[in-house]
Order: structure tokens, then C-alpha cells, then sequence
């Protein structure tokens, strides 16, 4: 066989490997997105019942009752991109830890069932969605990476793949905690 066509084999396989990878990074982020959006879902889902739940006692807390059903209310709307649906999150994770806070100063919603159950399926729910958050944000890593690198970096730009966005606390979150300020 020619050293020609045997160099041209090797350059074939090569950028067929290089293909097969990129593919397989850019459906892994796909697949783990949709894990995070499943479990956003879930926790979509469980809103009205908290809300529901929380509403006769907590007329003080009507605005933000209502800006976390405006907010899921958002989050269902059809064809939102994997940017929106990350902001949205952001906003419903704080909105969310607001009612919790606000649900320690009712003593008659602390000792409700209700509450407590769904406090506790939240709870659960929260965790899985951090869990997925962070095997999304792997992904992303390992795709964002597999796209800007020699030598794939030439086969995704000539498959035009993009970099992805990765989950981010908000701003409110970063701050410390204020330790005196729980035991007042």
C-alpha cells in the first residue's frame, strides 16, 4: 500500500474520532440539560401546592406568593432556550428560599403537615437538581474545553458548535451568611 494513501487513512480516522467526540460531548450536555429540566419540572409542579398550602396565613408575603407563581408561570411557557431556562432557575431558587425563610415565622405553618411534607419534597427535589446542575456544568466544562482546543477546535468550528452556558448561583446567594443575624 502507498505511504500516501496510508497517511491519508490515519488523517480519515483521526478526523473521524475528533467528530465521533465532539458529537458525543455536544449530546452528553443535551442529555444532562434535560436531566436539570426534569427535575424543574418536578419542582415547577410542586409550586401550586406550596403556595396553596401557605397562602391563608401568610397575607404579608402576598407579593412574593405571587411573583414565584408569575415566575413558574414563566418557566412553563414552550420553546424557552437553555439561557432562559438557567435564569429562570436563578430567580425561582431565591424566590423559593424567600417563602422557606418567611415560613419559619409562622409558627402554625411550621407545625402544618402539609407544609412540612412539602417542605421536605422540596427539600429533596433541590438536592437533585444540584446534583444535575453539576454534572451539567461538567459537561458543559468538557464540551466548552473539547471546542476551544487543538486539534478539535477546527472540527467544531467547521460543525459550528457554539460554547455553552453554564449554571451560576445569583449574585444573592455568594454573599455570606450572617450567623448572628439567625439567632436574633
Amino acid at each position: 500500500m502507498p505511504t500516501s494513501l496510508i497517511i491519508l487513512i490515519i488523517i480519515v480516522l483521526i478526523l473521524a474520532l475528533m467528530y465521533n467526540s465532539l458529537v458525543a460531548k455536544k449530546n452528553q450536555v443535551e442529555n444532562i440539560f434535560a436531566s436539570v429540566d426534569t427535575n424543574l419540572k418536578k419542582r415547577y409542579d410542586l409550586i401550586p401546592n406550596l403556595v396553596a398550602s401557605v397562602k391563608q396565613y401568610m397575607q404579608h408575603e402576598k407579593s412574593l406568593l405571587e411573583e414565584v407563581t408569575k415566575l413558574r408561570a414563566e418557566a412553563n411557557r414552550p420553546n424557552l432556550s437553555d439561557g432562559e431556562k438557567i435564569s429562570l432557575d436563578a430567580k425561582v431558587t431565591s424566590a423559593l428560599g424567600s417563602i422557606m425563610v418567611a415560613v419559619e415565622n409562622y409558627p402554625e405553618l411550621k407545625a402544618n403537615e402539609n407544609v412540612m411534607h412539602l417542605q421536605h419534597t422540596l427539600h429533596e427535589v433541590e438536592e437533585q437538581i444540584s446534583a444535575a446542575r453539576r454534572a451539567y456544568n461538567q459537561a458543559v466544562t468538557d464540551y466548552n474545553n473539547a471546542i476551544e482546543m487543538v486539534p478539535t477546535n477546527f472540527m467544531a468550528s467547521l460543525m459550528n458548535y457554539r460554547r455553552k452556558e453554564v449554571f451560576e448561583i445569583v449574585e444573592s446567594e455568594r454573599k455570606n451568611v450572617d450567623v448572628k443575624e439567625l439567632f436574633s
